[in-house]
């Protein structure tokens, strides 16, 4: 009896986009970081091509995040100077480009200025020659005059900016085209929105093929599941030839697993569930294994250990 032939195929492919930029391309970066490409699901290259593996990006701020002494300890006095924790991200932990956080921006923080920020993306960008994320504060006010600062101080470096959301969309196209950067497209949890986002993009004019998909992220237990099915509905759509969604999709698995209380609260206020040191990481890269899983292109990931869990389980399952 002969076995069924099982294998979906699929119409299209996911866009294949490129961060960073090389002294030929016109920037200073070392190499480049391409992402997208597929035309099947997740790690399934029985059925089709996955061209670009997945990458992990190291989380890094400006000031340092309210987050538990376990992370901050294990990262080390570098996150107290972002240019010091971005050569760490890339020299001691191996990630592929660095996810810069402009949380000094937050009126309700250090309420930094334009001009500030700037200076930080360009000392960054000086100190480490992979490709760079650049992302807000979330405050659109706040990031309508801080990313179109950051965004010249980066020209030429083809950055991922973030991000664009349906009230402030026209700010990043503007910035985004005048300094040759990619965007993210920003929603929350909602498929729809996400795809109207997109819509709001293509009618100002910009490249879809230049855009990442961000459907925030929810944290283990947090709304993990409501994800998970966003990013492989949006996976598929995107195959079957709506072009709307046919973007790779990014990750801030780090700014969302460490605000659950289960990566904060030691075993003195959950008693059974171990020692934070061990099961915090391990919140991480669960929950950062999960979106792999999902489709994520880009894991934005803070603990070191961590990061190594999944650069190893990404090299296992490719």
């Amino acid at each position: 009896m002969a076995v069924p032939d099982v294998k979906e195929k699929w119409s299209n492919a996911i866009n294949a986009v490129t961060i960073g930029a090389t002294k030929d391309e016109g920037g200073t970066r070392a190499s480049t970081v391409t992402v997208g490409g597929q035309n099947t699901l997740p790690f399934m290259t029985f059925e089709g091509e996955c061209p670009n593996k997945p990458v992990i990006a190291g989380y890094v701020a400006d000031t340092v995040p309210d987050w538990p002494d376990v992370l901050k300890n294990a990262i080390g006095d570098e996150i107290n100077s972002p240019v010091e924790w971005a050569q760490k991200c890339v020299q001691d932990f191996g990630v592929d480009l660095i996810c810069l956080k402009l949380l000094s921006a937050d009126p309700n923080i250090n309420d930094a200025s334009p001009e500030e920020c700037a200076k930080t993306v360009k000392a960054v960008l000086e100190a480490v020659d992979v490709p760079l994320i650049i992302w807000g504060c979330d405050d659109d006010d706040k990031d309508n005059v801080v990313m179109p600062e950051c965004s010249q101080a980066a020209r030429g470096e083809n950055c991922l900016l973030g991000s664009a959301k349906v009230s402030n969309y026209r700010t990043m196209v503007a910035i985004c085209k005048a300094d040759k950067h990619k965007v993210i497209s920003e929603a929350p949890c909602d498929i729809n929105l996400g795809k109207q986002v997109n819509i709001l993009l293509q009618d100002a004019d910009f490249d879809l093929k230049d855009v990442i998909g961000y459907q925030t992220t929810g944290a283990l237990g947090y709304g993990l599941d409501y994800i998970y099915t966003i990013l492989e509905r949006a996976r598929i759509t995107g195959m079957q030839g709506d072009k709307l969604m046919a973007m790779p999709q990014i990750c801030d698995i780090g700014g969302e697993t460490w605000r659950a209380k289960e990566a904060v609260a030691d075993d003195d206020i959950l008693p059974g569930w171990g020692k934070l040191a061990k099961r915090g990481p391990m919140w991480e890269a669960v929950c950062a294994g999960n979106y792999l899983q999902a489709g994520a292109d880009i894991l934005v990931m803070a603990h070191p250990e961590a990061i190594k869990i999944m650069q190893q389980t990404i090299t296992k399952l490719i």
